[in-house]
């Protein structure tokens, strides 16, 4: 009896990677296999036992509760990409930080990570043990790390819909990902790295929509952005809306290092860069 339930589980562990690979569902749930499989005239008991069964022989790989990926193991299917992954992980989410960066060419650094927006209403989910310590409190998946960033609902925005390979991701856009550079810099690399990648967006960059998207943001973030696009040359008076944007206190200007060096009054922030920092 027992050989037979497992030659079962077997055959139809099999069937559903063959159904899956030939939809193209390199990533999929529980409920779209059972779909599939009900198409396919697989009996609904085996179902959760052929996964399990595909997962311990390797042919499927575990994503989060209810999710899973086709294993690299099979012949003839296409690896799922690290950021299709990440579209499962999580909702919403978005590409963001070093990986948006790294993807629009405003980087030659290759993050370690794969950054990920999301908000502060999601549940991501939290690798436990040993692993999680070991790397931070990144979520591992394979060769992958999974950084979740999340902001408030209302700051999840300037996103665009882009291929990568086959597959149709969600990202941050330049304007975006510059911004969130200014706001958390230690997820882009560092300072001086996302003020390499305003450098590189110079000719590209909408000036309308970054601001705009800045006005929505914090103050510090406003007046960081001013005075980035003050020192790269651009006209004062596009910039005033940025310059007028009322703000008690100076704040720094890159907010990952110590708060030291010369302040600029007129944009309110404390310029704590190498060479600018009093020792």
């Amino acid at each position: 009896m027992n050989a037979t339930r497992k030659l079962k589980k077997s055959s139809v562990g099999v069937e559903l990677v063959r159904l899956l690979a030939a939809e193209g569902n390199r990533v999929f749930s529980t409920e779209q296999a059972r779909d599939l499989s009900a198409r396919a005239g697989i009996k609904k008991p085996y179902l959760l036992e052929a996964l399990h069964h595909l997962h311990r022989n390797g042919w499927i790989v575990p994503l989060r509760r209810g999710f899973y990926s086709l294993a690299s193991a099979i012949p003839g299917v296409p690896v799922a990409h690290e950021f299709e992954i990440a579209m499962v992980l999580v909702h919403p989410a978005a590409i963001s930080h070093w990986s948006a960066l790294h993807y629009n060419g405003l980087t030659e650094q290759i993050p370690r990570r794969v950054f990920v927006l999301t908000t502060t209403e999601a549940r991501i989910p939290r690798a436990r043990g040993k692993k999680a310590k070991s790397e931070g409190g990144g979520y591992v998946i394979g060769e992958a790390i999974y950084q979740f960033i999340q902001v408030k609902p209302d700051r999840f925005f300037g996103t665009e819909e882009v291929w990568v390979g086959d597959a149709r991701v969600t990202m941050t856009n330049p304007a975006r990902t510059l911004l969130d550079g200014l706001m958390r810099p230690q997820f882009c690399g560092d300072f001086s790295e996302v003020l390499h990648a305003f450098q590189t967006a110079s000719d590209h960059l909408l000036l309308s929509e970054i601001i705009s998207y800045a006005l929505r943001l914090d103050t510090a973030t406003i007046k960081r952005l001013g005075w980035v696009l003050e020192n790269q040359g651009i006209d004062s008076d596009l910039i005033l809306p940025l310059l007028h944007a009322p703000i008690r206190g100076y704040r720094p200007l890159d907010p990952s290092s110590q708060r030291a060096g010369p302040c600029n009054r007129r944009w309110m922030i404390q310029e704590n860069l190498p060479g600018k920092v009093l020792l």
